[in-house]
């Protein structure tokens, strides 16, 4: 059973509907080779950029878009424009990303800004654990995540002309202090874990997470189901969802991506406590381990020992950061502009990570 998905459409959400006639007129006008009619769908999940399928009888496109007027938008959330730019900067990088077709800042056309790329096919992966799939195809996907990842961290800003594209220096510091500002402006209720973290993380950065030689594009979610895998081979054919993108530190987004080896399965989606070695999947050291050689921190178990050395500050890190993450989609259901059914059970989990991350520290 292949629990791959094409992910699925439904129809625009009345909360993320638009005046799809007046879409259709801007694009005739201003992208080359688009030819109408126009029919639209949205995708399905999704928390904060809404997404759509736009449909001609040549071709499909994806667009996504701000949230719709009447969303409340966080500060510095929903940057659709630097998503933009990122992935065009990378399409001659090595870096898998979908071709970007054209950008509308000009919110005068439906009502906020959008951009539409190509339409990529292929394999979107949900179920970390690869059910279906043998050892041997499991490692593959897996050590395709790693290169893939590797490759970006590998990508030297200034020369695909990204280097004004996140401030220098004090990665952790400007992170911690802008996720615990975001947490604090979308509290629901109070959670002892978040504020124990606020306060803990700041003084214990690593010498490795002071380190200002260490810059790179950072995706910022970079997990199994952001990625779309070619249909039939263990190959990635573009990297989603790039709205957390930044210049950053590369250890932040790599222990970001290693949480899925600490989250059990079920209330996000995790491999903590399966047994890897009879799934084909790595073990974290290794994975590490891949990582250190791939993006040139070291060779060998020496190179990732060094990193386990300061694991648990990254752990905790991200875990505070992810966090501060569910807790503004569950303030946004309160106020009414989640965009995913989902949303709900996600701002729920705030409390769980908060304590998961606080354990790390413990």
């Amino acid at each position: 059973m292949d629990h791959s998905v094409n992910i699925g459409t439904q129809p625009v959400l009345a909360s993320h509907a638009f005046d799809v006639a007046a879409l259709e007129r801007w694009l005739s006008a201003n992208m080359g080779g688009f030819a109408g009619p126009l029919t639209v769908e949205q995708f399905k999940g999704g928390q904060s950029n809404p997404t759509y399928k736009l449909i001609t009888p040549g071709r499909s496109y994806v667009m996504r878009s701000k949230p719709g007027p009447l969303s409340k938008l966080l500060p510095s959330a929903h940057a659709i424009e630097r998503e933009y730019r990122v992935m065009n900067a990378l399409a001659l990088s090595g870096v898998p990303v979908a071709r970007m077709h054209v950008l509308c800042e000009d919110e005068s056309v439906i009502g906020r800004a959008f951009y539409i790329m190509e339409c990529v096919e292929g394999r979107v992966l949900w179920a970390q654990d690869l059910p279906g799939m043998t050892p041997a195809e499991r490692g593959a996907i897996y050590d395709e995540l790693n290169r893939v990842l590797a490759t970006l961290h590998c990508v030297d800003p200034k020369a695909v002309g990204l280097a004004d594209f996140g401030k220098p220096g004090n990665y952790f510091a400007r992170q911690i202090g802008r996720w615990s500002k975001q947490y604090q402006a979308s509290i629901t209720e109070p959670i002892e874990a978040m504020d124990q973290l606020m306060a803990w993380l700041p003084e214990h950065m690593p010498a490795s997470a002071l380190d200002e030689s260490q810059v790179s594009i950072v995706h910022g979610d970079y997990r199994l189901d952001n990625v779309i895998f070619h249909p039939t081979e263990p190959r990635i054919v573009a990297v989603l969802d790039w709205e957390l993108c930044t210049l950053g530190h590369p250890l932040a987004d790599f222990s970001y991506h290693c949480m899925s080896w600490h989250i059990a399965p079920g209330t996000f989606r995790g491999i903590g406590g399966l047994d890897l070695a009879a799934l084909g999947i790595p073990a974290e050291r290794d994975y590490i381990r891949r990582y250190c050689e791939r993006t040139g921190r070291g060779t060998g178990p020496d190179a990732a020992d060094a990193l386990l050395a300061d694991w648990n500050f990254y752990l905790a890190y991200n875990g505070f950061r992810l966090a501060a993450i569910t807790q503004g989609i569950a303030k946004r259901v309160l106020d009414g502009t989640a965009s995913s059914a989902q949303a709900r059970s996600t701002g729920a989990a705030t409390r769980a990570l908060a304590e998961m991350a606080w354990g790390f520290v413990e």
